[in-house]
């Protein structure tokens, strides 16, 4: 029997996914939807939005007002959709290469605006849905079906990226750590701003096999051995960190958010013609 989480939140008729075995994307879509009970937030004024990808599957399978869209345009359509309705809880879920590389300036100029748009990245450092080739956040040296001797560009730093570019809450999380990746979900939606969530996945299928990473369970333990909190960073000299990645809040810092603004911006403008 289905538990009350499952029944309440997700589309009965189209599970169980379609998600390879291993794949980390269903830990991350059932967060999601945790945050979002858990914030005991009203299913009628949430919307969620993805673009093309694995991740981006998942709102087929959320019972939420839900928009499936182009490849890299979520962000453009969850802006559309806001504007039209700030009453909206807009949620995007979108993957590393829908977000960072066809849809990377619609990230920085979404988050510049601090519209106030929660994004969650699943992140599985590669192009899944379309045969495994390199994305924006492959590992320097990593192995994929475009780059069979290793990629040579640097990866991405999503977090980083996003909160250099205006973004008011930011956080990763990982798959082995769902109960932290709930909580920063959480305060990314609570956050009335743009908020970025980065969520590590793991690809057990192309990036996993292609890289020898063992089985989606040794890529578990892998993610429980590299991640290190943020705040024992400064704790850790270059050699410690070195081959690590840091998870938990990079940035929370509220400011103006753009639908406020902009409403300020309509009054005004019907003053002056009055």
């Amino acid at each position: 029997m289905p538990s009350t989480l499952i029944r309440n939140n997700f589309r009965m008729d189209r599970l169980p996914h379609i998600w390879c075995p291993g794949c980390g994307h269903g830990i991350i879509m059932r967060a999601v939807v945790q945050a979002i009970e858990s914030q005991k937030l009203d299913k009628k004024k949430v919307c969620i939005i993805s673009g093309i990808g694995c991740s981006s599957r998942a709102p087929g399978y959320m019972d939420f007002n839900t928009l499936h869209t182009t490849h890299g345009r979520a962000l453009a359509f969850a802006t559309g959709v806001k504007i039209a309705n700030p009453d909206l809880q807009v949620i995007v879920v979108t993957g590393d290469g829908d977000v960072a590389a066809i849809g990377g300036n619609h990230l920085i100029h979404t988050a510049r605006r601090n519209i106030d748009i929660t994004t969650v990245v699943f992140n599985n450092h590669v192009y899944g849905m379309t045969g495994g080739q390199y994305s924006p956040t492959t590992p320097t040296r990593g192995l994929a079906t475009t780059s069979p001797f290793g990629n040579i560009d640097k990866m991405f730093d999503i977090c980083h990226l996003a909160g250099a570019a205006g973004a008011t809450y930011v956080a990763r999380g990982t798959v082995f750590h769902v109960k932290p990746l709930i909580g920063i979900i959480e305060k990314a939606i609570e956050n009335k701003g743009f908020s970025l969530v980065e969520a590590v996945s793991i690809c057990p299928t192309y990036y996993g096999r292609r890289n020898k990473k063992g089985t989606a369970v040794d890529m578990m333990e892998e993610l429980r051995e590299k991640a290190v909190d943020v705040r024992a960073a400064e704790k850790l000299t270059e050699e410690q960190k070195k081959d690590k990645f840091f998870i938990g809040e990079f940035k929370n810092q509220p400011e103006p958010e753009y639908t406020n603004e902009y409403l300020k911006i309509i009054e005004q403008a019907k003053k002056r013609s009055e």
